[in-house]
């Protein structure tokens, strides 16, 4: 009934057939929802400032999206052959690197990792504090960090 006059109201303001007939049949979703009355003649008016609110709302976070992806700036540089770390000589220097840790701190460590405990449950193992569990593997995982990067 009032349909087509909400689609042809919102395709002028955008001449977007996907996004008018999109906004129109939300706006009689909304119509439908709320159990308005369409028979009523003052309804044309209602849906009209519906469906612009609905336009600009649209718009207004297709302009958000729009700057966000655009602020988005993506940068690939190719490091030179030279330059590359090997996977083996990582993994070599990982190894000497758990090796040096002191027992304390290694025992923590390869527990939360590979066996996947939790720090409460690494505590109960050993016997001891949560926060020294905590403080153990944040000296780990400094040592690790400053030897791998290098």
């Amino acid at each position: 009934m009032h349909f087509d006059a909400v689609r042809s109201y919102i395709y002028y303001r955008c001449s977007d057939t996907d996004l008018a007939t999109d906004i129109a049949q939300e706006v009689f979703v909304k119509v439908w929802e709320k159990k308005f009355d369409i028979g009523d003649k003052r309804i044309i008016g209602l849906l009209f400032k519906m469906a612009r609110e609905m336009f600009i709302s649209k718009y207004r976070r297709q302009e958000v999206e729009r700057r966000y992806t655009e602020s988005i700036r993506f940068e690939y540089n190719e490091v030179p052959a030279d330059g590359e770390i090997n996977y083996t000589e990582l993994v070599i220097r990982y190894e000497t690197a758990l090796a040096n840790l002191p027992e304390t701190q290694r025992e923590v460590f390869l527990m939360s990792r590979n066996e996947d405990l939790k720090y409460s449950e690494i505590a109960e193992r050993l016997s001891i504090s949560v926060k020294a569990v905590e403080k153990r593997m944040s000296g780990a995982l400094s040592h690790l960090r400053k030897v791998l990067e290098e």
